[in-house]
């Protein structure tokens, strides 16, 4: 479901059980370039043998724009891999944006020096019938360099699935997401069962690992993990704490979705449980948790969290097993900045399709994230963003002004001198 992109792909390729398709339908603006297979051969994916790069520096920001259901909710998912496509030996620093929001700084260096990929989640609400994801550069990127990209997926996700968060607001953006138990050898999780498509990596930090036979239904949890991630899980000894330091990296100040996920390996047995209580960096999350062969689920909607993360699982007094865990995730809360009118959208979208050839950063939203408006676009700042003014002088464009210009009520200056315009002026 939903949409696998290979950008700069010339045609379909299928990886497992994903056909990718390539971006064209979705991106109006970019050059497609091959990537060099990496040194000592092996190939790679066919989702990184090519991608799409931006080398226009006047353009603001650069746009895909992909047909959505209003107000459902999407997993969006960017992977980037260098490759040297452009002839240098570091990767370029961006921005991405999503729905008119900064997301967060592209840098792939340290991922690009031990031969991997980089990719980016994020989880939003579409507020219209499309949902935008853009690139742009940045104070960090390099004047002769240019912001790409690999792969872009957009795919639908159930009501529940992370439904605790207000997405009127906010949107997630993935830290971790882990299978405990596995190492990078034995496990990874791209076709692991998930229907969503989620990426769930193998975590090991030397804790005891359990293996379990038992059967889960992914459709009893809001999340709907997959039901692979608890095949294995780490324990502790009988009476024994059980603590982790996940995610691996020290985490920035922030308010965090965090989700955790639990199952008892052993047989069901009216003398047989497992309880224990759930703490985050010595803090109460759960108290009592009683682990079934069924599975259980904790969650905290906005968890405050920074630094190094520890999850400590202390078995309750005369438990007859340690404490176990399977899976865990983790998303920043990421405050929404804001959207553009929907009657100025319909507007300059209007005048986006009458134009002939446009500035090649009309698309996306017209006015945000600030600094990212489109060319010649000036909008007043708030919840709601208006257009202002618009100015294209001596932009050559060509084309007709469309009627939807009408759309533009907190307009108070058009300037459309020097350009190649055709047909009536409309009524504004």
């Amino acid at each position: 479901a939903g949409y696998q992109i290979n950008c700069g792909a010339g045609g379909e390729r299928v990886v497992g059980n994903v056909t990718w398709v390539p971006d064209g339908p979705f991106v109006r603006v970019g050059s497609a370039a091959a990537v060099p297979s990496p040194p000592g051969g092996g190939g790679m994916p066919p989702m990184l043998s090519s991608l799409r790069y931006f080398p226009d520096a006047s353009a603001r920001k650069h746009c895909y724009v992909l047909p959505a259901a209003r107000k459902a909710t999407y997993l969006v998912r960017t992977t980037y891999y260098y490759g040297g496509f452009d002839g240098g030996d570091k990767p370029p620093v961006f921005d991405q944006i999503i729905e008119g929001t900064r997301w967060s700084e592209v840098d792939t260096a340290a991922d690009y020096a031990r031969g991997r990929a980089t990719y980016f989640e994020a989880v939003v609400r579409a507020t219209g019938r499309q949902v935008s994801v853009c690139v742009a550069r940045n104070a960090g990127t390099a004047p002769t360099s240019s912001p790409f990209i690999s792969a872009l997926e957009v795919v639908p996700l159930d009501d529940s699935v992370y439904n605790s968060t207000d997405f009127s607001s906010y949107a997630l953006s993935t830290i971790a997401r882990h299978s405990f138990g596995h190492d990078a050898s034995v496990l990874s999780h791209p076709d692991a069962g998930d229907e969503f498509n989620r990426y769930w990596e193998p975590y090991s930090d030397g804790a005891p690992v359990v293996e379990s036979q038992g059967s889960v239904a992914p459709a009893a949890f809001w999340n709907k993990p997959p039901e692979d991630v608890f095949r294995r899980g780490v324990t502790a000894s009988r009476g024994d704490t059980l603590e982790l330091q996940w995610p691996p990296a020290p985490l920035p100040k922030a308010s965090y979705y965090l989700a955790l996920y639990f199952q008892d390996n052993r047989a069901p047995s009216p003398l047989s449980w497992r309880v224990f209580d759930v703490a985050v960096n010595g803090q109460a999350f759960f108290a009592g948790l009683n682990v079934s062969t069924a599975g259980s689920m904790l969650y905290g909607a906005a968890w405050p969290l920074s630094g190094q993360t520890k999850i400590t699982l202390t078995p309750a007094p005369g438990s007859p097993v340690g404490p176990v865990i399977n899976a865990a995730e983790l998303m920043m809360v990421v405050p929404l900045g804001g959207r553009t009118h929907p009657r100025d959208v319909i507007g300059m979208e209007g005048l986006a399709r009458g134009f002939a050839k446009p500035p090649s950063d009309w698309s996306g939203d017209p006015c945000l994230p600030v600094g990212n408006s489109w060319t010649g676009v000036s909008c007043s700042q708030g919840a709601l963003a208006r257009v202002t003014a618009l100015n294209l002088t001596n932009f050559s464009v060509g084309g007709s002004i469309s009627d939807s210009i009408a759309n533009l009520t907190a307009i108070s200056s058009v300037w459309l001198v020097g350009n190649n315009l055709t047909g009536q002026i409309p009524v504004m």
